[in-house]
């Protein structure tokens, strides 16, 4: 396929970062989404991208606004042509015990990590529908399978992306669209520092991993692309976990 447009939310850093330009060395051209802070950030992506001899778009919505969603998707497929591939994994994670966490923080947590996943979904979908082609890749976690204290409305957001993700896949059906997820571990990233505040931590999670290191968001952005290849055409409604062994069930 010539031309092969991504849009990857939460672009401008992390494992997003990584997963965009991944993406890019594999021939796409990339849509690009985060919130208006990061924008200047998401402009050296741009320019990494620009570098490999592909397209970029840089769009700047909030996940959770359904218009301003809807609106750059228009804009995404009006610009670029199509949109033959969606990463959401536009994130966020705060930690509180349980009698300590607040509606607020549970609100906002379930509002970046799964309403957001959602809308996105729901914005592209129509254009994958009329394509007849599409990859849908949700960032969910592994603790979305296995909790930690002091991220109940983290982790409880993460189980209903993998669940929505198995919904999806069900509903898609014969559209030549396909919905999977992927469960990154303990991963290097400005996020994932809330689990690896000290070299005392890193070292912590490195040891209950089955390869003894934590992970790095290059490791997450090689799964993302063979999910979003033709490679994986007959895969959907999975979940692939990408934590060097820290669990081993299948989800």
């Amino acid at each position: 396929m010539d031309n092969k447009v991504a849009m990857v939310t939460g672009a401008s850093r992390g494992i997003g970062r990584s997963i965009a330009l991944a993406l890019a060395k594999d021939g796409f051209d990339l849509v690009l989404n985060d919130i208006d802070r990061q924008a200047n950030t998401l402009d050296e992506v741009a320019a990494l991208i620009e570098a490999e001899g592909r397209r970029s778009l840089i769009t700047v919505a909030d996940v959770r606004d359904k218009a301003a969603i809807q609106g750059i998707v228009r804009t995404a497929a009006a610009r670029m042509g199509r949109i033959d591939v969606l990463v959401n994994n536009a994130g966020i994670l705060t930690s509180a015990r349980i009698e300590e966490l607040t509606e607020e923080q549970w609100d906002e947590v379930f509002a970046v990590n799964a309403k957001g996943v959602f809308l996105v979904t729901q914005a592209v979908l129509p254009y994958m529908r009329e394509q007849g082609y599409g990859r849908i890749v949700n960032i969910a976690s592994v603790g979305g399978k296995r909790g930690a204290p002091g991220q109940a409305h983290y982790c409880a957001s993460k189980a209903a992306v993998l669940e929505f993700t198995r919904v999806l896949a069900m509903e898609l059906e014969d559209s030549g669209i396909t919905a999977n997820s992927v469960c990154p571990g303990i991963i290097m990233t400005e996020m994932g520092k809330a689990n690896l505040p000290d070299q005392a931590s890193i070292d912590k999670w490195a040891a209950v991993t089955a390869q003894r290191r934590i992970g790095y968001p290059d490791d997450v952005a090689g799964a993302v692309c063979f999910l979003a290849s033709d490679a994986a055409a007959f895969i959907t409604g999975q979940s692939l976990n990408v934590c060097g062994g820290l669990i081993f069930d299948g989800g």
